[in-house]
């Protein structure tokens, strides 16, 4: 299943200002056109909501013995692309785990505790992450190519409105954008 990715390259943006940084989850309107895979950090009433749903249900106690090896953790924890975690759980998460989930943009959404985390898991199984960090020039998946050319246009264009939005000049801050299949062509959007 190959993909199909937007680059943008940005223009006159600071990104040494990390408020001028971009980092937001985007909900898109037709999936990503392949699985997302969720974990969950909960407690076992969270853990019963959720076992559906979520794709790892990590409970309080193993925490730590997940955060051992750090090899072993960062290998276990990269499947994933997305994390959730019950509020209460969040000190311990970014004290064991927080250099794993922190670099690679995966820290744990927080939710409250005795909530029920569906939703939320079903939103972020069909979002992408944009991620500016420091540099002009980003990736971001739009479908895959088996995705019909109106679902892959409708999420492109979600995103470019999103991304748009958070820039100080709007489209006047965007040099250039391309979409491209994994082993194919970019073709300009913008």
């Amino acid at each position: 299943m190959e993909s199909i990715e937007l680059a943008i390259n940005l223009k006159d943006v600071d990104l040494s200002d990390p408020r001028n940084r971009i980092q937001e989850d985007i909900i898109l309107p037709n999936g990503r056109g392949r699985p997302v895979k969720v974990g969950l950090f909960g407690s076992s009433e969270m853990a019963v909501k959720a076992k559906d749903i979520a794709d790892i249900i990590i409970q309080p106690e193993q925490i730590e013995e997940i955060a051992e090896t750090k090899a072993k953790a960062k290998k276990m924890l990269s499947e994933f692309d997305f994390f959730v975690a019950e509020a209460p759980l969040m000190p311990v998460i970014g004290k064991r785990l927080g250099v794993i989930l922190g670099t690679s943009g995966r820290m744990p959404r927080p939710i409250p505790p005795g909530s029920d985390p569906t939703g939320i898991i079903n939103n972020l199984k069909k979002s992408v992450r944009v991620r500016t960090k420091d540099r002009k020039t980003f990736h971001v998946p739009i479908g895959t190519r088996d995705m019909s050319a109106s679902d892959l246009a409708e999420n492109l264009d979600v995103i470019l409105k999103r991304v748009t939005a958070k820039l100080e000049r709007g489209k006047m801050n965007i040099q250039s954008a391309y979409i491209k299949t994994t082993m194919g062509p970019a073709v300009a959007v913008i």
